[in-house]
């Protein structure tokens, strides 16, 4: 599961964390590798799915994640990653990751189509004014 999304924040704030030049460089070059290497495992059949290792002050560029995945991948791939895949590889197809009866119904209700634009689901949640966890509403600005 490649967390691209890591070499991109860091080489954002990395000046700012006090990183050297010579890290962020290899920040750049990480990057374009990992960029190469999904594109890779794609072309071999593998299955990747979607995550993030942020933490901290970097945490709020996670979804950067999905922009930064359509580099190499279709909108609709990089949205299949972060859910039927990511069910297939925790073993949990049918529950996670689909809308089906007996699923789990977590939901996102998107202001725009991700699928023609997947910086919608930047700024954290700005566009997103329906969360579903569990079928029970966590966010719901449509009230």
């Amino acid at each position: 599961m490649p967390t691209l999304v890591t070499y991109r924040a860091m080489d954002k704030a990395g000046r700012e964390l006090g990183l050297p030049e010579v890290s962020i460089k290899k920040l750049q070059d990480v990057l374009v590798a990992g960029l190469d290497s999904v594109e890779i495992c794609l072309a071999a059949g593998v299955k990747l799915g979607f995550g993030t290792d942020l933490l901290g002050a970097l945490q709020e560029h996670q979804s950067l994640e999905f922009s930064i995945r359509a580099e190499a991948q279709p909108a609709h791939d990089v949205l299949a990653s972060a859910t039927v895949v990511n069910a297939e590889i925790l073993g949990q197809d049918g529950d996670l990751g689909v809308v089906a009866p007996g699923a789990r119904a977590d939901l996102l209700v998107v202001d725009g189509n991700p699928l023609e634009d997947l910086n919608l689901l930047q700024e954290q949640g700005r566009h997103i004014p329906v969360i579903m966890k569990g079928g029970a509403f966590y966010k719901n600005l449509l009230n």
